[in-house]
């Protein structure tokens, strides 16, 4: 092998490597698992580098964060006594340290895919690592797809390896058809803590507190997990409000020794242990993906001697980054994921709770060099999903979609791609939508020339099409909206709730124009200096050698930006300023302090989904004739017809309209023709009580439904609100032919609409076998009255049924009907289906009861012999 710069240090994984070796030797894929601190992202790759299958070519290795990717190439370069670039490069978007010399290259995830796309026989490398493959990024999850299609046609000589601290390893290895290794890792004892919120107490401030425990009762550096940036910001300035805490920390480890019985003298240094711990410093430090690489590089690096560190870091830290000297971990159990909403059509970061695979991958973290404590700030009976939801289930697929027509997989193509989870099809049918919408492919779902400069470019499709579209001479401000639409705001203070995304250009302007001296409180520079950087690359990647600066023109932000979300143009509604229509018919509205008071027209950048009209959080006014000059074929002219509810009739449009936006409307006669379909939708947006139904109507659909559950084999239609909304043009169009409102309809002509539903033999049995009443014994017929899924009920004064000794059953005998036994004053006695059991044993009792309330009325003692009648007794005459 290549001789290292020293004795290489030993890793857990080192023992393996052997085994490593033989297997690709001896197949060309392999699943690995190795816990955190195995060693096996920077040692696996130096270990196959002398294989002989890779006969000189290159290793290339994914890894899903940029941070991970420069750190693990440049521990790999240290290890040769190189510098970065050399036997080991990185590529990461904006960023490349490689030359001809480079034979491990690790790249992040949207750079493996260009690489198999730009040439896919990959001429040149022997092997692909995917590192961290749990995580189930999209892009990994298709550099994965592809890398297997390509060993499977064009290279079968082709290593993969896929690797990972926590994975379904079976399933993995079953996927890939690959054997499994397992690394048993080199961990120390970690203690898991819950200690308990207090009520009201924000995230910060608990967080805040469980370090200044984690301090007292741990040596060593402390890691804290939080879902994003912002939190990060807000904790670090509450622990450097309470940092004073040297001294707290100080007297509250002397107060933990105390009690774990250490005694002065155990102390190996001569100063006491009291002015040791006092002199004691403390640093906070922020890890996340937004830094610049000073900063990552001054995070990852040890603490000077003396001092303490906290390490406030998002998911970055979770897996192949070294902290060193870490100890304690306090752990959120948040993180913050990108979620698609497939109605509205935006993607949104939001903060989810982890999974235990990550719970137990950050707990990792603190038994690396020593027994360790992890606290986690949940209730401790909270249960976490398994493991990570593959990303691509839930994310925005655009560019998924993009990467398969470039690759030659369509909707109607019978080409698929060998995927662990496939890609929904909704999602993936809206994406390809919304893809022809861009010009990204054409109608038959092949990608087009701009679909392929898009995937170049490397931005998302919409971005992409945003840049792409722009003319040369705002190239420059194409480059700025790429950079601030992909990061957060860099507003705070009072403009951090301004809804004009032109107040962030004009910040980025002024604090490039000032070399960085901005409006204090008003901005982030740090923010900004990461967008400028940013900026910089898109600038690159679109040929412009010099920034934009100054205020652009009013509509300039918004008349590039539209051309990224067609759908998302707005018109303002002309009875409410603050209300706009989207041009795919979704109602949105701005706040009541809002920027853009007055814009006729906007693009929606960003907005709170909500259940009527969203919130908009971001927008920038737009011309409208950007519009009639790029998408001439989305204005229209229709004839449109709408219900009016106050006239409860239909009414007739001339509509010009871009998308769902009308933009005029002008009233002419509604045709015969034309009511038709107003009159059925307003049936079904309104319900069947729209109609007038009478009760006889009522009662012979309770009686059809009915039927229909007693006697399947008949084949009775079905009559439910479901099924009648469904049909409406079987059964009550004929009827509403011809009229422009729906109370024209009578009731009677309705009941004969519903009736049209049964021919005459179901009319016949429905008479009999559901009848609307019955004929008792005092020679009276009695209506039944019908409940959905409840037996038919027929109320009857009780001399009525003298004589009678069963209950009367329908639905060919299947059915007991429910009797509501009445007094002669009509009042109710009895409920029963068992008449025959109420004369035996309950009437007795009721003629004691009752006789002398209702003299007049027979009351005998054989009820089954009696002569049933309706009418009292004649009154004697004196």
């Amino acid at each position: 092998m290549r001789a290292m710069s020293s004795a290489p240090p030993s890793f857990p994984i080192t023992p393996l490597l052997p085994q490593i070796r033989a297997s690709l030797a001896a197949q060309p894929r392999l699943v690995l698992e190795a816990p955190p601190g195995a060693g096996k992202t920077t040692q696996v790759p130096l270990a196959l580098l002398d294989a002989a299958w890779l006969a000189g070519q290159k290793i290339v290795m994914l890894e899903p964060r940029r941070i991970a990717a420069r750190a693990a190439a440049q521990f790999m370069a240290q290890q040769l006594g190189e510098a970065v670039g050399q036997t080991v490069g990185y590529r990461i978007r904006f960023e490349s340290k490689v030359s001809a010399a480079t034979r491990i290259e690790v790249v992040t995830e949207g750079i493996l895919t260009r690489l198999i796309q730009h040439d896919p026989e990959l001429a040149g490398i022997g092997a692909i690592v995917f590192d961290e493959f749990h995580e189930r990024h999209l892009a990994g999850d298709l550099g994965a797809a592809l890398a297997l299609d390509v060993q499977a046609t064009l290279r079968p000589e082709l290593r993969l390896l896929l690797m990972s601290a926590t994975l379904d390893g079976e399933r993995i290895a079953a996927w890939l058809g690959a054997p499994r290794i397992s690394s048993p890792g080199r961990s120390f004892p970690v203690r898991v803590d819950y200690p308990p919120a207090r009520t009201q107490e924000s995230i910060e401030h608990q967080l805040a507190r469980v370090v200044r425990q984690a301090l007292e009762e741990n040596d060593g550096d402390v890691l804290a997990f939080l879902p994003g940036r912002r939190e990060i910001a807000r904790t670090q300035a509450v622990l450097e409000e309470t940092l004073s805490l040297r001294e707290r920390v100080a007297e509250g480890r002397e107060r933990v020794r105390a009690e774990r019985g250490v005694e002065a003298s155990s102390d190996p240094h001569p100063r006491s242990l009291s002015q040791r711990e006092r002199e004691e410093n403390l640093e906070v430090v922020a890890l996340h993906g937004e830094l610049s690489l000073a900063e990552q590089q001054a995070a990852l690096a040890p603490a000077e001697s003396g001092t303490r560190r906290i390490v406030l870091a998002t998911n970055v830290a979770e897996s192949s980054i070294t902290l060193p000297g870490i100890r304690a971990v306090i752990d959120s159990g948040l993180a913050r994921e990108p979620r698609f909403d497939p109605n509205s059509g935006f993607t949104r970061l939001e903060t989810v709770t982890i999974s235990q695979a990550s719970a137990d991958q950050r707990a990792g973290r603190a038994g690396r060099v020593a027994a360790g404590t992890a606290y986690r700030l949940w209730p401790q009976g909270k249960r976490l999903e398994p493991a990570r939801t593959a990303e691509i289930t839930q994310a925005e697929l655009s560019g998924l979609a993009l990467e398969l027509a470039a690759w030659g997989i369509t909707a109607s193509s019978s080409a698929a791609l060998p995927w662990l989870d496939p890609p929904p099809p909704g999602a993936l049918a809206q994406a390809r939508e919304l893809l022809v919408s861009l010009a990204a492919l054409d109608t038959d779902g092949r990608i087009t020339a701009l679909g392929r400069r898009m995937l170049e470019l490397g931005a998302t499709p919409r971005l992409g099409a945003a840049a792409l579209r722009a003319p040369p001479e705002l190239h420059a401000l194409a480059a700025d909206l790429l950079a601030l639409m992909e990061a957060r705001s860099p507003l705070r203070g009072v403009q951090a709730r301004s809804d004009d995304f032109r107040a962030r250009v004009t910040a980025l302007h002024a604090w490039r124009d000032r070399r960085g001296a901005a409006a204090r409180g008003e901005v982030d520079s740090g923010a900004l200096a990461a967008i400028e950087q940013a900026s910089k690359g898109w600038r690159r990647r679109l040929d412009v050698r010099t920034a934009a600066s100054g205020v652009p023109d009013s509509h300039a932000v918004g008349d590039l930006l539209l051309h990224a979300f067609p759908d998302r143009i707005a018109h303002r509604d002309d009875g409410n300023p603050l209300r706009y229509t989207l041009a795919n018919g979704r109602g949105v509205r701005l706040h009541e302090n809002t920027a853009l008071l007055g814009e006729p027209w906007l693009v929606v950048l960003d907005l709170r989904l909500e259940a009527r009209d969203s919130l908009v959080y971001a927008a920038a006014p737009l011309d409208p004739r950007v519009l009639e000059r790029d998408y001439p074929l989305r204005f229209s002219r229709e004839r449109t017809l709408r219900w009016n509810d106050e006239r409860a009739a239909a009414e007739a449009f001339d509509e010009r309209r871009f998308g769902a936006i009308v933009l005029e409307r002008r009233s002419v006669p509604v045709k015969p023709a034309d009511a038709l379909p107003a009159l059925l939708a307003a049936v079904r947006a309104k319900g069947l009580d729209a109609l007038p139904w009478s009760d006889h109507a009522r009662r012979l659909r309770a009686r059809m439904q009915a039927l229909r559950a007693w006697m399947p084999e008949l084949g009775l239609p079905d009559v439910s609100e479901a099924a009648l909304l469904a049909s409406l043009e079987d059964w009550l169009a004929p009827r509403l032919d011809g009229r422009h409102r729906l109370d024209a309809l009578g009731a009677e002509e309705l009941t004969q609409a519903l009736a049209s539903r049964l021919d005459y033999e179901q009319r016949r049995t429905l008479d009999a076998q559901a009848p609307e009443s019955l004929l008792v014994p005092s020679g009276q017929s009695r209506r039944l009255e019908y409940a959905e899924g409840e037996p038919p009920v027929l109320a009857v004064k009780l001399q009525e049924l003298f004589g009678l000794a069963d209950t009367p059953r329908i639905g060919g005998g299947r059915i007991p009907v429910t009797l509501h036994l009445l007094s002669p004053a009509g009042r109710p006695i009895q409920v029963t289906q068992d008449l025959k059991g109420f004369w035996e044993r309950t009437y007795p009792q009721v003629k004691k009861e009752l006789k002398g309330r209702y003299p007049r009325h027979p009351w005998p003692d054989d009820p089954w012999t009696a002569t049933p009648t309706h009418r009292a007794k004649p009154r004697e005459r004196r």
